[in-house]
């Protein structure tokens, strides 16, 4: 059974964002991208799936300036086949566009289970899982933090809060948004990255057209404005609670 995790790359929020000069986008000289953080535990426990002997791992990406270290680094975790797609993407790909951009991989590799992570910051118009479900028809399920496959079923857990575990059956193929790994991702040494990417070969998947439609539309992109500043009270104690009263009566709070 094959399995398939596409991966999503978000802004890195440590980094300084910029807005360019059109006020509705990050300015990508600024830009810097990593692998959205629930994808890894999607990889993770589509790892974990193999070392059980459910079938091969796929891992699919967009082409950008970061994919050859993320694709390399999931064949050095153990990841079978790495594939990028390839085209003019510009400089953001919302998560309509990149399902569809996906269907026709994902179609021909047939896959059992489709591991997604269950979400990501910048998901403007929902989150990748759902949607792929949707063009695929194929059932999904979300908040997952455990798998297991029989047959043609997978049992999934579910954490709810209160210490609630919840388990359901899935028929497959299906598509499950990934919470959290059953363990956390697992670390891999530079020097494995480096000889996977001397012995393994990304499948590079040629992409023409992109299909924008039902692309949110951004008006304005901003950073915090204040509006309002705090009025600092001075004075000594029952000065300031004087204030403090004078204030509370006039806002009609006492």
């Amino acid at each position: 059974m094959n399995i398939i995790v596409p991966v999503k790359f978000v802004p890195d929020l440590v980094e300084e964002l910029k807005i360019n000069d059109t006020k509705v986008n990050l300015d990508p000289d600024w830009l810097r991208l990593k692998v959205n953080e629930f994808d890894e535990h999607a990889i993770e426990e589509a790892i974990l799936l193999k070392e059980r002997g459910v079938g091969p791992v796929t891992v699919i990406s967009l082409d950008a300036d970061c994919a050859e270290d993320v694709l390399y680094t999931a064949s050095a975790k153990g990841v079978d086949q790495i594939v990028k797609l390839c085209g003019d993407f510009g400089e953001t790909v919302n998560s309509h566009a990149l399902a569809r951009l996906l269907v026709p991989v994902i179609q021909k590799l047939q896959p059992g289970l489709i591991l997604t992570g269950v979400q990501a910051h910048n998901d403007l118009d929902g989150p990748l899982g759902p949607l792929l479900a949707e063009y695929l028809g194929f059932p999904y399920v979300g908040y997952i933090a455990g798998v297991s496959v029989n047959d043609h079923t997978a049992t999934l857990r579910k954490e709810f809060p209160g210490g609630l575990i919840v388990e359901m059956e899935v028929g497959l193929p299906a598509v499950l948004g990934i919470q959290a790994a059953e363990q956390p991702p697992r670390y891999v040494a530079f020097s494995k990255i480096r000889q996977a990417a001397k012995t393994t070969q990304i499948g590079d998947w040629p992409v023409n057209n992109v299909d924008w439609s039902h692309s949110p539309v951004i008006d304005r992109m901003y950073q915090p404005e204040s509006s309002h500043r705090a009025e600092m009270i001075q004075g000594d104690v029952p000065t300031v609670a004087e204030k403090l009263v004078k204030i509370l009566v006039e806002a009609g709070a006492i």
